[in-house]
């Protein structure tokens, strides 16, 4: 008899299976953005950086690598038990939920990235979440909250899609339900039926607005692609606000 999940967030993130089809995620874009990013907040080899949601690790990685002293944070004990490998003295993981501060006035910048955001069910979370961030940093501090361009995305949802990795045939859906954008992701391995949700809120840029706003958070600037072209809302593929800490 085959069995169907169907599993929250938390646990399609921290499932292998997430891991499985996002495997050939674009490694090399990443560190392109990462490298922009960097060069554009000139960010002192004595910062302290704090990576929100930070998966695996993979950008708290990069920046280590790059000579920065760097935390994460992920909700997923199986994330932060792979990410925990690349420990060092200046690049620790901790299982933590980012809807509360880690430490407070500690961190010199803050990153979420990769569109890390908008899968809490409420506003009043998704404010949380801001609020936490920025009580994590010192004053003066900078936040970079990278989301995609909800503008964007809704008009050119790709509705279905097959992608065979490892030998498992996801069965990919997406549809707009006027609140979230929704991914059903559905396959088969090892007698088993599994079904898994991707649920992201369409966070417009002026509910982000009203975020740091709440959070005492100035924006600095928002870029529209890893490139750091400037922001247009029909066009642009990314969301990506620059803000600081009064």
């Amino acid at each position: 008899m085959s069995e169907k999940r169907k599993e929250d967030f938390n646990e399609w993130f921290g499932s292998p299976y997430y891991h499985i089809l996002y495997k050939n995620r674009d490694d090399k874009e990443a560190k392109f953005f990462l490298s922009n990013l960097l060069n554009y907040l000139k960010i002192p080899k004595e910062a302290r950086l704090l990576d929100v949601a930070c998966g695996s690790g993979r950008h708290s990685i990069f920046l280590n690598n790059e000579g920065y002293e760097v935390e994460g944070i992920d909700l997923s004990e199986r994330n932060i038990g792979l990410a925990k490998a690349h420990e060092n003295e200046k690049l620790h993981f901790h299982i933590h939920d980012m809807r509360n501060s880690l430490k407070q006035n500690h961190f010199d910048y803050a990153f979420n990235l990769f569109t890390s955001f908008g899968f809490f069910k409420s506003e009043e979370e998704n404010q949380k979440c801001i609020i936490s961030i920025a009580d994590s940093l010192k004053s003066g501090g900078v936040f970079t909250l990278d989301f995609l361009n909800p503008y964007r995305v809704i008009h050119n949802l790709v509705k279905e899609e097959i992608k065979t990795i490892d030998g498992i045939e996801f069965h990919l859906t997406r549809h707009f339900d006027g609140e979230s954008i929704i991914k059903k992701i559905k396959f088969q391995t090892e007698g088993k039926n599994y079904e898994f949700e991707e649920r992201v809120k369409a966070i417009r840029r002026l509910s982000f607005l009203d975020y740091f706003r709440n959070a005492n958070f100035m924006l600095l600037q928002t870029f529209g692609d890893y490139e750091l072209h400037d922001y247009i809302p029909e066009t642009s593929e990314r969301m990506i606000f620059i803000v600081k800490k009064l």
